[in-house]
């Protein structure tokens, strides 16, 4: 068991700015590198900004032109803005680090807060992050929708060029849930420098989803977007979820039996 602190850095008129959070990352990283802080996670909401992590192609940034700031983690790009709460577990993990446990504990503490709200969600085999799984029919036979969106033919099954951005709302990741479809609720992208980790995950609580449908979000076209306050039909506010969110990242963060990551050697 080992201590984990919580900073909460700013939220609503007090949201910080993407490179501001960003610098106190690296801030905070150097310290617990060193051993001069405990594991710290920091929790705050973002103005709007897209952000790409490495993997990003450029067909999948916003057709306008829209600035995007390319950062140092894993994975692709997605928006932070209000309506998301956004946390960086800053923690020394032991080497070699086994990246994929310490994304699985993440995941599990955002399932756990869900679940608290009355929402089920779930991991998808090969993509990371939380999502609510949809219950749409084979999309090539056409899907019974709500919402009056309608599949009768999907082209994102045929065509690997197609773009959802040029095709109308009918395929906007944000409609994911009128079509039935799997959609992400929380975003996890991070980075591990030194054995100790950056970057974090996004949990969206009550955002305008219509921000992701000028970007192929994570860099996945057949899939969309979630909320809370969208799934659950109510309101629901970044102060509701913020001690939630607290309770269960300290409970599996701080409680984890953090072990190496096995290394398999092949005989000489």
């Amino acid at each position: 068991m080992s201590e984990l602190r919580f900073v909460r850095m700013g939220f609503g008129a007090e949201a910080v700015e993407y490179q501001e959070a960003w610098d106190e990352q690296r801030r905070v990283h150097a310290a617990r590198f060193l051993d001069e802080v405990p594991d710290t996670c920091l929790l705050l909401e973002h103005p709007p900004v897209y952000t790409a992590g490495r993997r990003t192609a450029d067909s999948e940034r916003p057709l306008d032109g829209t600035p995007v700031i390319d950062v140092d983690r894993g994975g692709k790009i997605t928006w932070h803005g209000p309506g998301q709460l956004v946390g960086y577990p800053i923690q020394k993990l032991p080497r070699p680090v086994d990246v994929v446990a310490h994304v699985r504990r993440l995941e599990e503490a955002l399932i756990r807060t869900c679940a608290d709200f009355g929402l089920e969600t779930s991991r998808v085999e090969g993509r990371s992050g939380v999502w609510v799984l949809g219950d749409a029919k084979d999309p090539a036979q056409g899907t019974s929708a709500l919402g009056g969106l309608s599949l009768d033919f999907d082209p994102r099954l045929q065509d690997e060029e197609f773009d959802p951005r040029l095709n109308g709302p009918e395929y906007a990741p944000s409609n994911a849930g009128q079509r039935r479809e799997d959609r992400k609720i929380a975003a996890i992208g991070i980075r591990v420098a030194k054995g100790v980790t950056m970057h974090g995950f996004a949990l969206n609580v009550n955002p305008d989803n219509a921000w992701f449908d000028r970007i192929i979000p994570c860099g996945i076209r057949d899939a969309g977007v979630a909320s809370l306050a969208g799934e659950l039909g109510r309101d629901v506010t970044i102060d509701e979820v913020l001690p939630v969110a607290e309770k269960h990242l300290g409970d599996i963060l701080a409680n984890a039996d953090l072990k190496p990551r096995v290394v398999e050697r092949t005989p000489a």
